[in-house]
C-alpha cells in the first residue's frame, strides 16, 4: 500500500488494521407509550384526539377479533381493521354466522375460503422455497380479497412461472425486498484491505454519510460494514487533519445515533457534540478492543506519525486503543445511556494491556469542513 503500509509504531501509532497484515499501521485498520402516541401523530397524521380514539378503537377490535375467531371456528375466513370507520370487518364462509358478527358491532362479510384454506395454500409456496427465482419478492394471505398473493417484480418470466398453477394471485411490485442494518458507532467497517471502526452518521442535505478517520479514509475504495456495503469514500483529510467521510449509497444501511459499548453495556445514543473540558472522562468504541475509557488530558496537540504524517488540533486522552479502533467514536456522558460525540479515533502508543494514549480527531472540525448535521438520538 505504498506510503501507509511502513511500520509507524515507534512512538506514537495510527490505529487501523490491515486485513492482508494485521500490525501494518496504519494499514488500515483494524416503544414506550408516550413515543408510540407521538409516532400515531406524526407518522399517521392524527391530532391528539384522533390518535387517543383511534388507539381505543383498535384495542376493542383485538377484543373482538379474538372472541369472533373462536366462535367462528372453521368458517371464520380473516379479519381487518378499518380506521375510516374504526371498525373491524370480520369475514366467514357461514352465511349463518353473519347476524352473530354483526351484533358484536363488527362488519360481516361472507367469503368463498376459509382462513385455513387460505393457509394451506400459502403452505404450497412455503413447501416450493427451493425452486423460487430472487424476482419472487414475497407470497402473504389477503384477507380482504380472500386470496393468496405473490408479488413478482416487473413482469419477470421466472417469478411468473413460478406462481402458475398455484391458485394465487399475482401482484407486479417494483423492487424485491433487502434487509435492513444499522450504523452502529465503534463497529467494524471494512475497505481497500484494511479494517477500521465507525465514528459517527451525519448527514449533508439528502446524502447521507459516515465519519472515520482519514488515515482509514486514504485508501479509497468501497467500504462495507456487518450487513454489507456502506458505499464509497467521498473525501479524506490526512495528514493535518484525521478525517474522512464515507457516503451511504446501500438503501439497507440505516444510520442511527447509537454507540456500541460491546461487553461494558447496551449501546449509547449521542445526543450533541459538545466538548468536554480537559480533566473530564471520556470513552471510546471500537472494533479490535471495545469501549474504553480514561480522562481528557489536553486538546490542539499535535502528533507526529513518522513518514512526515503530522497531525494538529487533535485531542489527547490516557484511553488505550490498539489498530483496528482508528475511526471508532470517542463520547463523553450525558445521563445514563445518553452521550455527547467528542471525537474520531486517530492513533497512540501503547495498548489495552500495559496501558497507553491515544488522541482523538474532534469531530465538530469534521462536521465543519464537510457541511454534515451530525445524527442524534
Amino acid at each position: 500500500m505504498n506510503r501507509t503500509s511502513v511500520a509507524r509504531f515507534a512512538g506514537a501509532a495510527l490505529l487501523a488494521v490491515g486485513l492482508a497484515t494485521s500490525m501494518s499501521v496504519p494499514a488500515m485498520a483494524a416503544p414506550q407509550s408516550s413515543a408510540m402516541f407521538d409516532a400515531m401523530q406524526a407518522d399517521l397524521g392524527l391530532s391528539a384526539d384522533a390518535a387517543l380514539a383511534r388507539i381505543g378503537q383498535e384495542n376493542r377490535a383485538v377484543v373482538t377479533e379474538a372472541a369472533l375467531t373462536a366462535r367462528l371456528a372453521g368458517s371464520y375466513a380473516g379479519s381487518w381493521f378499518d380506521s375510516t370507520t374504526g371498525k373491524l370487518t370480520v369475514a366467514t364462509t357461514d352465511a349463518s354466522q353473519l347476524q352473530a358478527i354483526t351484533a358484536t358491532g363488527a362488519t360481516a362479510k361472507l367469503m368463498a375460503r376459509s382462513a385455513a384454506q387460505l393457509s394451506a395454500v400459502q403452505a404450497t409456496l412455503d413447501a416450493a422455497t427451493a425452486s423460487v427465482p430472487d424476482t419472487v419478492a414475497g407470497w402473504y394471505v389477503d384477507a380482504k380479497s380472500n386470496s393468496v398473493v405473490v408479488e413478482v417484480v416487473g413482469n419477470d418470466a421466472a417469478g411468473l412461472a413460478w406462481a402458475a398453477g398455484k391458485d394465487v394471485r399475482v401482484e407486479h411490485v417494483a423492487a424485491k425486498p433487502q434487509t435492513f442494518w444499522n450504523l452502529i458507532g465503534g463497529q467494524a467497517i471494512n475497505g481497500g484491505g484494511a479494517r477500521c471502526s465507525l465514528a459517527f452518521s451525519g448527514n449533508a442535505g439528502s446524502t447521507r454519510y459516515i465519519l472515520t478517520a482519514g488515515h482509514c479514509g486514504e485508501l479509497g475504495g468501497t467500504w462495507t460494514g456487518s450487513g454489507g456495503t456502506i458505499g464509497p469514500v467521498a473525501n479524506f483529510s490526512f495528514p493535518t487533519n484525521d478525517y474522512a467521510r464515507i457516503r451511504i449509497t446501500s438503501t439497507a444501511a440505516v444510520q442511527t445515533s447509537l454507540v456500541d459499548r460491546y461487553s461494558s453495556g447496551s449501546d449509547v445514543t449521542v445526543a450533541g457534540s459538545t466538548p468536554a473540558a480537559i480533566g473530564s472522562s471520556i470513552c471510546r468504541s471500537g472494533s479490535t478492543t471495545g469501549w474504553r475509557c480514561g480522562v481528557v488530558q489536553a486538546n490542539n496537540q499535535t502528533v507526529n506519525y513518522g513518514g512526515g504524517d503530522i497531525v494538529g488540533g487533535l485531542t489527547r486522552t490516557t484511553v488505550c486503543a490498539q489498530p483496528g479502533d482508528s475511526g471508532g467514536a470517542y463520547v463523553s456522558p450525558n445521563g445514563a445511556t445518553r452521550v455527547q460525540a467528542q471525537g474520531i479515533t486517530s492513533g497512540g502508543s501503547g495498548n489495552c494491556t500495559s496501558g497507553g494514549i491515544t488522541f482523538h480527531q474532534p469531530v465538530r472540525e469534521a462536521l465543519s469542513a464537510y457541511g454534515l448535521t451530525l445524527i442524534t438520538g
